[in-house]
C-alpha cells in the first residue's frame, strides 16, 4: 500500500510539474515578444519596463530612482545606470524635486511616450491573441494548486 501512496504522490507531482512548466513557458513566450519588441523600437527591455515604470506611476508626483529601482527590482546603482542610458536617448528626463534636493524626480520626454505608447500597443494586440490561452494555463495551475487541476498541455508555436 505504501508504493500505491507513493505513486499517487509522484503522479500529482508530475502534474504539478507539468502545469508549472506550462504556465512558465507562456510566460517566457511573452517576455520574449516583449523583448524583440523593444529591440525593434531600438531600446533594452529594460528601457522599456523602465519607461512603464515611470509612464505608469501613480500619484502626482514624477517617480525616483529609489521608486523605479524597487519596480524592477534592480540595485540602486543599476537604475541609476539604465536611467542614464534612457536619458541619453532622449526618452527620459531627470528633474531635481525642489522640496528635497536630494531626490532625482523621472518625467517621459514626448519621444518616450511616443515610444512607449507604440509598445503599449503591440503589447495589447498580443495580449489580445495569446489571452484565452494564457488565461487557460492560469486557470490550470490554480485547479492544480487547489488538487483539480487537467493536463491539457497547450503548445504555443
Amino acid at each position: 500500500m505504501g508504493s500505491a501512496k507513493n505513486t499517487g504522490k509522484q503522479a500529482a507531482a508530475k502534474r504539478n510539474l507539468l502545469v508549472v512548466a506550462e504556465f512558465r513557458h507562456h510566460l517566457r513566450a511573452f517576455l520574449r515578444f516583449s523583448e524583440v519588441a523593444a529591440e525593434e523600437a531600438g531600446l533594452r527591455a529594460q528601457q522599456y519596463q523602465l519607461l512603464q515604470v515611470v509612464g505608469a506611476a501613480p500619484g502626482d508626483e514624477p517617480p525616483t530612482i529609489a521608486y523605479v529601482a524597487n519596480r524592477l527590482f534592480l540595485r540602486h546603482n543599476s537604475a541609476v545606470e539604465l536611467v542614464d542610458r534612457t536619458e541619453q536617448q532622449g526618452l527620459l528626463e531627470r528633474e531635481v524635486d525642489a522640496n528635497d534636493h536630494r531626490k532625482i524626480l523621472l518625467r517621459l520626454t514626448r519621444r518616450g511616450e511616443e515610444v512607449l505608447a507604440s509598445l503599449v500597443i503591440l503589447h495589447m494586440d498580443e495580449l489580445k491573441k495569446w489571452g484565452p490561452e494564457m488565461i487557460d494555463v492560469l486557470r490550470r495551475v490554480t485547479g492544480e494548486a487547489n488538487g483539480a487541476a487537467t493536463q491539457k498541455p497547450v503548445s504555443r508555436n
